[in-house]
């Protein structure tokens, strides 16, 4: 996850790969099950909205999927917050995926802005 990559594709699928690896590490118990469910949805949606994104059949189609994916990456930040709280030991590795959330978020805004401009 150091390096960056603007393979916008192998980056976000790399961030899914990193928030596969965190949830198999995790103790799965009836606090952190849910909590580590949705960090896996969400955090591995962003790569695969990514993938419908360069897919899409139309400018909507692909403004939509962009819009999703940094729903996604938002909503990762927000549960990567609460997995620390209930796993401190776990707060380097979350803050590493929570920056590259954030980062990714910030990508997703700048493409969705540019692209908002050009329909």
């Amino acid at each position: 996850m150091k390096e960056t990559s603007y393979d916008l594709e192998k980056r976000t699928a790399r961030f899914s790969e990193g928030i596969v690896a965190l949830v198999k590490r995790c103790k799965k118990d009836a606090l952190l099950f849910p909590i580590l469910s949705q960090l896996l949805r969400a955090g591995t949606s962003v790569g695969a909205n990514y993938c419908e994104a360069n897919g899409a059949s139309s400018r909507r189609d692909f403004m939509n999927k962009i819009h999703i994916c940094k729903k996604e990456a938002k909503e990762t930040e927000y549960w990567l917050r609460v997995l620390v709280s209930a796993v401190p030991e776990a707060a380097d590795e979350c803050k590493t995926l929570s920056k590259e959330a954030h980062e990714l978020t910030l990508i997703f805004s700048k493409i969705a802005a540019s692209t908002k401009r050009s329909i």
